[in-house]
């Protein structure tokens, strides 16, 4: 799945979608801006920096490049890292007490197959809460930089983490409207309807 961003001039949402594709929007809005654009990963609801300098091709290339290519294998003449990078395995260290390593290690395919089945079966009973929480923390990122001087913007807040919609939703009325759109956007677009 393409991670999308969102790109506000001021209070007013410029542009939407994956960087590779809104990034000329924005640098040609730059070039006649009045106010400052910001630039937010929908996923995490923090801002990014990007560079828009050059010529639209020589941004995309640049974006291109820099999207990084994780998962591929080293070339051939340089070692190889641990870990099985065709299947996006990745080493990294795990500390535990000694019990919980000969639990592990007691178990069918040893301590790196007991680990997967645990982390995904946490997953999938956590799934949903997971995405609540990450959703929530997106949009409180966003009101932060966004809203932060805004009126009732601690309050909404409070609202936001006790996940009482339909106050939250009618304290964030007042506000500008792409704003408050793109805050409930991050917030309860998992969730299906809104409560008005």
């Amino acid at each position: 799945m393409t991670e999308t961003f969102t790109a506000f001039e001021g209070v007013r949402r410029l542009a939407a979608g994956p960087l590779a594709e809104i990034a000329p929007v924005i640098q040609r809005a730059e070039r006649r801006a009045a106010e400052p654009i910001a630039i937010f990963s929908d996923a995490t609801g923090r801002a990014i920096d990007l560079d828009l300098r050059g010529s639209v091709d020589e941004m995309l290339a640049w974006l291109a490049k820099s999207a990084g290519k994780t998962g591929e294998p080293a070339p051939s003449g340089e070692p190889r890292g641990r870990g099985r990078p065709k299947l996006g395995v990745v080493a990294r260290e795990v500390t535990l007490l000694p019990r919980h390593w000969e639990w592990l290690n007691a178990q069918p395919g040893g301590a790196s197959v007991a680990l997967r089945k645990l982390v995904e079966q946490a997953r999938r009973a956590n799934g949903d809460a997971d995405r609540a929480r990450a959703a929530r923390d997106a949009a409180y990122h966003f009101m932060s930089a966004m809203a932060g001087n805004l009126r009732n913007f601690e309050e909404a807040s409070r609202a936001l983490f006790a996940d009482d919609r339909r106050k939250f939703t009618g304290l964030i009325a007042a506000w500008p409207a792409d704003i408050r759109d793109h805050v409930v956007k991050l917030a309860y677009a998992d969730h299906g309807q809104l409560i008005a």
